[in-house]
């Protein structure tokens, strides 16, 4: 079992790494691998095609998602945004039921919007959202600083906790017998007459 996890910062190993770092080695403890994949700094230097393609091909092995951020104005990174916007055009045949959550880095406020808009891509996918045990996120403006949080490091480490559960539940009851609800396309409404 693995998850992808995204750092939509254009700081490979800032703030928002950090809090994924954590994630990925409470993950690990319980018996899930993972990769933390790049794409902020990426498609800042113009590579969005080629890093929407790339985390296509692996979400396909993956069993769940999480998407990082940096705050920027109480939103995501516009680089993560973009990111997101195709991603998700292409790959959401391959996102649906797996279990995702999304978590936020600042070094004051933002958070919860920042959250509201990533969290919105995998309701619309019909992924299962995972909470922790308070708003995902992490506060320092430096990765040093991200570590001397001990209530944001809790939350990073039960959300990983929370995820590995989920992940580990939707196995066993595909083992089960469990079939996952039948996918129903959408039927779109337009109120203009």
């Amino acid at each position: 079992m693995k998850v992808l996890l995204i750092n939509g910062s254009r700081k490979d190993n800032g703030c928002t790494f950090t809090a994924l770092n954590i994630i990925a080695e409470a993950l690990k403890e319980g018996g899930i691998d993972s990769q933390i994949f790049n794409v902020g700094s990426r498609i800042f230097k113009g590579e969005i095609e080629a890093v929407v393609k790339e985390a296509a091909e692996l979400i396909k092995t993956c069993d769940g998602l999480v998407v990082g951020s940096p705050v920027y104005y109480a939103s995501p990174s516009g680089e993560v945004v973009s990111f997101l916007d195709r991603f998700f055009g292409i790959a959401e045949a391959d996102l649906r039921y797996k279990p995702a959550c999304a978590i936020s880095t600042c070094r004051r406020a933002g958070n919860t919007a920042c959250l509201d808009v990533l969290n919105k891509y995998f309701t619309y996918s019909q992924m299962p959202v995972v909470s922790s045990r308070y708003w995902n996120e992490v506060h320092g403006s430096t990765p040093e600083q991200v570590l001397q949080d001990a209530e944001g490091i809790q939350i990073m480490k039960i959300l990983a906790k929370n995820l590995t559960w989920l992940i580990k539940s939707i196995e066993a009851g595909k083992k089960s017998g469990i079939e996952q609800p039948k996918f129903e396309e959408k039927i779109f409404t337009n109120f203009i007459r």
